[in-house]
């Protein structure tokens, strides 16, 4: 490599990167060795990659049969939950899969593709048992820091990609969303997280609809730009899948990089249900881009979906709590022998009891619940374009405030300023993305999260795009690593 620099490098972004290589100031290698080079510097601060995988990476960068995708020699890093890597551990933030040394057989349906569009697996990111938490301190691994505060957490479940990503290690982080769980971290380290549409990226091709079609897949960035050119790489259902999304005309790049019409946008500066109150600099960062979209000609008003202080709470607890006993049974599997208490953390334990006390028609019962409040909740979208709101109603919390293992009961309640605003969305399966636009009075990033209609992942692009080049965020960096 003759141009740029290795730290260079590591400040561009997965498109950046991948026109270096396709226009020959740098290889893939380049590109991997620079991560690496990276990693070493920051992650003994903030523990974010927990299996180094370089010796895989660099035999990958170096390899013919790398394939020709639009980020070729791109490396980026694989949460250690939310689908698999064939070849590498797989533990899911869980001590039992650690001590045994799980090893995945395959690569999920979305790993595939992101390999096949070129990208470099340089490690597996840290995550919270099972997804459970919006913050990523694991018993099993330790906690993650934030590169913006070492003292504070980076968001969960994916909160070890989101770290890498923000510490620019990576410019990619592959990430999964049940509750939250790309936005929460998008927020937390100023990035651009994206929760796509129900059945706009396939969970195959071990998992069809994990929590019932709560969760949805798909990676953290630092630019709308590679947001929407991953998804165009990744996008689409595979014979099987209980849910496939529509196609659409035209990329999401086009509409990521092309203003949109004037549209209709509601602002909620409220928690849903007053399930939490929202910290002021929450409220003034959702305003302050309300603000700018109406510059930019959009008609905001206040206004949201009445269905949203119904509350969903029980029903989605009731979710939750079936899938990790379920969950559970399946970590009986590959250890040979029934789990016990000791096997798991303490809330992990708490939803698992609560799971196998309820019944099947509970079950069925929460499901209708809550198919029926997610059609009350998509009317709204017949007269709006999107919904405006803050990500999360508190700023990134001090580590040790969201995780209590020794008090699980306090750390469900605790986690919900973290999943007010985000879970609904994951219920109506609405894609809805976190856009780093603000900045707290302690420095740390603040996301604003635009909420669209049914698989309008363009309308969530269009809007963070604007709002990219109108409030540009590409500058600011962790003071932290």
């Amino acid at each position: 490599m003759t141009d740029p620099s290795a730290r260079d490098i590591t400040d561009l972004d997965a498109t950046a990167q991948a026109d270096l290589v396709r226009s020959g100031q740098a290889s893939p290698s380049d590109l991997v060795e620079a991560a690496i080079a990276r990693l070493d510097e920051v992650n003994p601060a903030l523990n974010a990659v927990i299996h180094d995988l370089r010796d895989r990476a660099r035999a990958e960068a170096m390899s013919a049969s790398l394939p020709d995708g639009p980020f070729r020699g791109v490396p980026f890093v694989v949460k250690d939950l939310d689908g698999t890597l064939g070849g590498a551990p797989f533990h899911q933030g869980n001590r039992l899969l650690k001590a045994i040394g799980h090893v995945a057989a395959r690569d999920s349906t979305l790993i595939a593709r992101l390999r096949g569009a070129g990208l470099i697996a340089l490690g597996k990111s840290n995550t919270p048992e099972f997804g459970l938490q919006p913050t990523t301190e694991p018993e099993a691994y330790g906690p993650t820091h934030n590169p913006w505060d070492l003292a504070r957490g980076p968001g969960g479940s994916s909160g070890g990609s989101g770290a890498a990503v923000a510490a620019r290690v990576v410019p990619v982080g592959h990430a999964g969303d049940g509750g939250g769980s790309i936005r929460i971290p998008a927020s937390a380290n100023g990035l651009v997280g994206l929760k796509p549409g129900r059945g706009r990226i396939s969970l195959g091709p071990d998992e069809g609809e994990p929590w019932n079609g709560f969760v949805a897949r798909g990676v953290l960035t630092r630019s709308v730009r590679d947001t929407a050119a991953i998804l165009d790489a990744v996008q689409g259902a595979v014979p099987g899948d209980p849910s496939a999304a529509p196609g659409r005309h035209g990329t999401h790049v086009e509409a990521a990089t092309t203003d949109p019409q004037p549209l209709r946008i509601g602002l909620l500066t409220r928690a849903p249900a007053g399930m939490a109150e929202t910290m002021p600099a929450c409220v003034e960062a959702t305003e302050a881009a309300a603000r700018t979209l109406e510059g930019l000609g959009h008609h905001v008003e206040a206004a949201a979906p009445s269905a949203l202080d119904e509350g969903l709470i029980a029903n989605f607890i009731t979710v939750l709590a079936t899938n990790v006993a379920t969950d559970l049974e399946e970590l009986a599997v590959i250890a040979g022998r029934p789990v016990t208490a000791d096997d798991v953390e303490a809330i992990t334990w708490t939803y698992n009891e609560m799971g196998r006390a309820m019944t099947g028609v509970q079950v069925q019962q929460a499901l209708r619940e809550v198919h029926a409040w997610s059609r009350r909740m998509l009317a709204w979208w017949e007269d709006f374009d999107i919904l405006l709101t803050p990500t999360l109603a508190e700023i990134p919390p001090m580590l040790g405030d969201l995780a209590r293992p020794d008090d699980p009961g306090t750390a469900v309640g605790r986690a919900t300023p973290f999943v007010a605003y985000c879970a609904p969305f994951n219920v109506t399966g609405q894609p809805a993305i976190s856009i780093p636009t603000g900045t707290s009075p302690e420095g740390l990033p603040v996301g604003v999260q635009a909420v669209a209609g049914a698989w309008r992942e363009d309308r969530c692009l269009a809007i963070a795009g604007q709002l990219e080049r109108a409030m540009p965020w590409a500058g600011r960096r962790p003071g932290a690593v």
